[in-house]
């Protein structure tokens, strides 16, 4: 009879029940790191040494408290109603209520689908290849739908509220902390991992541009911003292995024989709990588990980049087109930063307002309104920069 740890032939159940000890070895693991705690500031205004010596340490850093209950609210009741408005299937033209889905005019579609506790791109090319390894495909419940949603695309033009935390003075304080004041923005992605539904996120790296530069550092291709609308367990979360977005290239299949299957060896689970915000460098080794879990994941994923890894450079995005990225280019896409921050303070006036140095002057322009939600906001994911 086969194992079912390390093949394919696993109902959710057992594959609960596989993750239970992996996780929680895990979790003793990830609540030693030190790597958690409010944003802080020094005196001088200056993000916290120490909250910097942990994430470029660790790769990840855990904000807790970021999003109060309110705008909690808010981000969860924005992404009920997309979600409420979705097409049940990749060629469905209704929604989970059975009316007609409305057409939001966006050139990129806003949904991705994939199949209940499914690995969709590990072991094949897809990405570049980037995902090398494949996880286990539990089988779902009985009564479990054909397709489930597994990303959202574009939030900043889908959910007003995800604009406005974009514009959150203390998270831009720490991307420009940690990428320079003239950081560049990379996308926003909502990830989504229902309970007993949610895919898992084969084993990866990001970034594919500047492995096999000469000037490579353990920031070369920038970080993600997740932010979690519900709590984030061992049995839901992205896992990652510290400290290896120092190592360059990982070998990834080397890990998994290694490890005997695809639950690594050192990897730790990044808990949290609601409203919190995880900074991940992108270089680290991660991925998620299909959610066997009874527990449901929402995570509001923006990245941003230092501005010299972009600056003129030349890339091949993971769907293959090419595109080298002027000045211009950037700043275009960087307006973004200066919307949402004041789409921010226009919701909350009593809140400090960042100002985003490399449009500083030109405020006027930037504005949050309908001129520029039609003009800037809508469609703005085609301006999105990748290395």
């Amino acid at each position: 009879m086969s194992d079912p740890r390390t093949t394919g032939t696993i109902s959710a159940a057992e594959h609960a029940r596989v993750m239970a000890t992996y996780s929680r070895e895990g979790e003793k693991r990830a609540h030693v790191l030190g790597n958690r705690g409010p944003i802080g500031f020094a005196d001088d205004g200056k993000l916290d040494r120490g909250i910097l010596e942990a994430y470029w340490q660790h790769g990840f850093y855990v904000f807790e408290n970021v999003i109060a209950a309110a705008e909690l609210a808010e981000l969860r009741a924005d992404v009920e109603r997309v979600l409420a408005g979705a097409p049940v299937a990749p060629d469905g033209g209704r929604n989970r209520h059975g009316d007609p889905v409305k057409d939001p005019g966006f050139a990129r579609p806003s949904f991705r689908w994939a199949k209940p506790l499914s690995d969709p791109v590990g072991g094949t090319t897809k990405n570049k290849g980037r995902h090398p390894v494949k996880m286990l495909d539990p089988t779902p419940s009985d009564g479990s739908p054909d397709w489930t949603i597994e990303l959202l695309l574009g939030n900043l033009q889908l959910m007003p509220s995800c604009l406005r935390l974009y514009g959150h003075p203390g998270l831009l304080a720490v991307a420009e902390a940690v990428n320079g004041a003239d950081f560049v923005p990379y996308n926003e992605v909502t990830f989504v991992k229902e309970p007993g539904l949610g895919p898992s996120v084969a084993w990866h790296q990001d970034g594919t541009t500047h492995w096999q530069a000469a000037d490579w550092d353990e920031g070369a291709h920038g970080f993600n911003f997740m932010a979690q609308l519900y709590p984030s367990t061992a049995g839901n979360c992205v896992w990652v292995l510290p400290g290896s977005h120092k190592l360059g290239k990982v070998d990834i299949r080397l890990l998994k024989a290694q490890s005997g299957s695809e639950r690594l060896d050192g990897a730790v689970p990044m808990l949290c709990g609601a409203g919190d915000v995880f900074i991940t460098n992108r270089q680290l080794v991660h991925g998620s588990f299909a959610n066997s879990s009874p527990d449901r994941r929402i995570t509001l994923n923006a990245g941003f980049f230092p501005r010299r890894r972009v600056l003129n450079v030349t890339t091949s995005k993971l769907d293959g087109t090419v595109e080298t990225y002027d000045a211009d280019r950037i700043d275009e896409r960087c307006r973004m930063i200066a919307i949402a921050a004041d789409a921010r303070q226009q919701r909350f006036p009593d809140e400090p307002r960042y100002c985003y140095q490399p449009l500083a002057g030109r405020e006027v322009e930037n504005r949050w309104n309908e001129q520029t939600r039609q003009s800037l906001v809508k469609d703005y994911n085609l301006q999105d920069l990748y290395i």
